[in-house]
């Protein structure tokens, strides 16, 4: 089985087509519970996490790396999920993080301002002033966020498999397109997918158990062998990233480099 992310503007209807996907697929449907795994796992508060995923990072957080711990927590529970397959997962970094796995249906799903305007004005009683504010500014937020950690535009077309635009196309003529979609043979999982999954999943184990010593630490995995970058790091450093990183299970080797991250080949 598979998995689907899907993208989305707030009030573009993204969240009611991603639940009605799960709900025709019996997949599981994901989104904030990452985050409140998360918080309970590391024992940090929501509130961090969700800064950490919704904005641009804040001068304090570049020389601190603040966000990227918290980053490096959500990540790790939410390639758990993924390594499950069967979900469906709307909300930020989704995509981003399986960029390169051939099961993964990634999604976008847009509308047009004036009906993202009219749909919070429904739901939340806001005058249409505050409505367009409100979501221009969250738009900008999370294009400055993709921006900054990945240096990826979240309206680039090209890093979705398919943009759905929800006007003509309902939100239900949505779902059926992509139920349909995600049942094709390229969006099975084989062998070397799955291996994929795994590999970015235990590099994310690897990279919270080191980040909080090591902010700026670097992780790639293959097949159980991990690779791990720290600019500058010392005998000491890499010794005890070497004791560190073989604790974690799954793990049967560990290279560390002071240089520009190593990639398995």
């Amino acid at each position: 089985m598979s998995i689907v992310t899907v993208s989305r503007g707030t009030y573009s209807q993204g969240r009611d087509v991603a639940e009605k996907l799960a709900q025709r697929l019996g997949y599981a449907c994901i989104s904030r519970e990452v985050i409140v795994e998360a918080a309970k796992e590391f024992n940090i508060p929501e509130l961090k996490l969700v800064e950490a995923i919704q904005d641009a990072p804040s001068i304090l957080d570049r020389f601190t790396y603040g966000k990227e711990r918290y980053l490096a927590y959500f990540q790790s529970v939410l390639l758990d999920h993924f390594q499950r397959d069967n979900v469906v997962y709307h909300g930020l970094a989704g995509h981003f993080l399986v960029r390169d796995v051939s099961h993964v249906l990634k999604v976008r799903i847009v509308a047009e301002m004036e009906d993202r305007v009219r749909l919070m004005m429904q739901r939340k009683g806001v005058t249409e002033e505050h409505a367009l504010r409100f979501i221009k500014n969250v738009d900008e937020r999370r294009r400055k966020w993709s921006l900054y950690l990945y240096e990826i535009d979240t309206h680039d077309a090209t890093l979705y498999d398919m943009v759905v635009r929800i006007k003509k196309v309902s939100t239900e003529d949505a779902v059926d397109i992509l139920s349909y979609t995600v049942g094709l043979e390229r969006f099975q999982p084989t062998a070397e997918s799955r291996q994929t999954i795994d590999d970015l999943a235990l590099a994310a184990h690897v990279r919270v158990s080191l980040i909080d010593r090591h902010p700026r630490v670097q992780v790639a995995a293959k097949g159980g062998v991990v690779y791990v970058t720290l600019e500058g790091a010392g005998s000491r450093e890499e010794t005890e990233i070497q004791q560190t990183a073989g604790r974690i299970r799954g793990v049967t080797k560990v290279e560390v480099s002071s240089r520009p991250l190593l990639t398995p080949d």
